[in-house]
């Protein structure tokens, strides 16, 4: 089970450098009688986009928001380079941008920008450069409530990109994009892991997950079912030409 939080005046412990794996062992969530995630365990390595994949309801958010320490886990720990990392430390390594939310409703796409940026002590020129790599520019002066679904995905994207956390947790960032601009977000994820920031993306649409990420975590029922790159899935599903659909049913 994971220790109690630490007290407020403890400062985290030094990490290992940046090319520390963090490692996730045993992470379980119950909500009464009902085991939501159970004995979740893998391993996040420096610069991957690595893919958290299941259906609806199989334990994808639960696992990011525990992880992410949004919400207590049951049991499990988190550590990288030998050390524990603490729910309370966490916010220092990965930022967690969920699924559904909508902030800041009444501010302007601008503002919301070169607020999160100032917040984390981010360059002013990073706002422009975010805001043209997601074509946001035209939206700059739009107000969030006025943004329809895709238009709002992508200012949650920008958010995530313009903190400073050696982890992005992105909670289906494609949701209501379309062809095209699930194409051009995926460029520009893959440029952003490019340059070394570790990027954990839960995908439900498998397509998606097989055409951006580098590794995969099959999670089904609250469980892991499998680790590893499209090749390691096909060798433990005895399936050498499957692709990740059919390897991802064989193993669930």
């Amino acid at each position: 089970m994971a220790s109690p939080l630490p007290a407020a005046h403890d400062e985290p412990p030094a990490q290992s450098g940046p090319s520390a794996a963090i490692l996730v062992d045993k992470l379980s969530k119950r909500f009464g009688q009902f085991w939501a995630l159970r004995g979740a365990g893998f391993s996040i390595r420096p610069g991957e986009i690595l893919g958290l994949i299941g259906p609806n309801g199989s334990g994808k958010t639960t696992l990011f928001e525990c992880l992410a320490g949004v919400s207590p886990a049951t049991l499990g720990t988190v550590t990288r380079g030998g050390v524990t990392i603490e729910p309370g430390w966490r916010k220092d390594l990965l930022y967690f941008v969920p699924d559904g939310v909508r902030p800041w409703p009444d501010q302007t796409v601008g503002w919301v920008l070169r607020f999160i940026a100032g917040l984390h002590g981010s360059p002013a020129s990073s706002v422009g450069d975010v805001l043209d790599s997601l074509a946001l520019e035209p939206l700059r002066g739009a107000r969030l409530r006025e943004l329809s679904k895709g238009e709002h995905r992508r200012v949650l994207l920008a958010i995530g990109l313009l903190t400073p956390t050696p982890v992005l947790m992105l909670d289906e960032p494609f949701d209501g994009l379309d062809l095209r601009q699930t194409r051009d977000v995926m460029h520009v994820l893959r440029s952003t892991a490019s340059r070394g920031r570790t990027l954990f993306l839960s995908i439900h649409q498998l397509g998606d997950a097989a055409r951006i990420c580098d590794r995969f975590v099959l999670l089904s029922g609250g469980r892991v079912a499998g680790e590893g790159t499209l090749g390691e899935l096909r060798a433990k599903a005895g399936l050498p030409g499957a692709d990740l659909e059919e390897a991802f049913l064989a193993l669930t």
